[in-house]
């Protein structure tokens, strides 16, 4: 999946930041000593002299020891900054999420030694797949019931050795099992929507007898300019057909328009359950 080792560099940059400015700001000072010579009184004095004369100016503005507390507080903030962004942007894009769980939740799990229970898991979830391909993650884990962190490392180890494929669609993560041919990978991933997809609807309904352009305009509410575009782009996917050989035929759906249209439907009814 892509992004896994991207997460896991900068969550290992981050830590590795917010520790070195941790160590940084809590080891105090070496004090310099003479190695246990003895300083005469005369020495001090001379000492104390020269450090007042050589007391260093200040800037205005500038406070004593600023310069040795500016790099920790950065390596601090900036680690905070990247762990900070991983995390709020796994909660508003589901496509991150799945990323960061594989990442950083998938290694710890893997060492676990494998059982009956999760092969199970596993079972589970590509039944459901089978049956509900183009699924996205939130709601695949909802309806199995998985936790986060259990689910996206199943699901990492599935597609790992080819069993299922996974697509970024919008904010969305999306799976299906890898059998699937081609075609059915093709019509799952881009489903027919919005008024094409309102004219396979009215046609399945006229069955073989098909309905003429007139009438699925009249149904439909649309103009004739846009009907006639949208009918050559479903004539050219060979979704739809002429029911007879007339001039103006009337349309009909094709096994593949049907395809299509059930398809669409099954998508449509995911996206609500979820």
């Amino acid at each position: 999946m892509e992004g896994v080792r991207t997460v896991r560099l900068v969550a290992a940059l981050a830590v590795a930041a917010m520790l070195a400015g941790g160590w940084m700001m809590n080891t105090p000072l070496d004090e310099n000593s003479d190695d246990g010579s003895t300083v005469n009184e005369e020495m001090l004095a001379t000492a104390e002299g020269d450090s007042e004369e050589a007391q260093p100016v200040l800037k205005r503005g500038e406070k004593e020891g600023d310069s040795d507390s500016t790099l920790p507080q950065r390596l601090l903030a900036g680690g905070a900054g990247a762990l900070g962004s991983l995390i709020l942007g796994s909660f508003v894009l589901e496509f991150v999420k799945v990323t960061v769980l594989v990442a950083l939740i998938s290694p710890m799990l893997s060492r676990m030694k494998s059982n009956r229970e999760d092969m199970l898991t596993r079972g589970r979830l590509l039944g459901y797949l089978e049956a509900n391909a183009g699924i996205h993650f939130s709601a695949l884990r909802d309806a199995l019931g998985l936790a986060n962190g259990v689910t996206a490392y199943h699901l990492h180890t599935l597609e790992s050795t080819g069993q299922i494929i996974s697509w970024r669609d919008g904010k969305l993560r999306r799976y299906a099992i890898s059998s699937l041919s081609r075609e059915e990978i093709g019509r799952i991933r881009n489903p027919i929507a919005g008024t094409r997809l309102a004219i396979l609807e009215v046609l399945s309904e006229s069955g073989n007898i098909g309905l003429s352009g007139t009438d699925i305009r009249l149904k439909l509410e649309i103009s004739r300019q846009l009907l006639s575009h949208h009918l050559n782009e479903l004539r050219n996917g060979e979704m739809v057909e002429a029911a007879s050989e007339a001039r103006r035929p009337k349309w009909r759906l094709s096994d593949s328009g049907m395809d299509a249209l059930v398809t669409s439907r099954e998508v449509a009814r995911i996206e609500s359950v979820a």
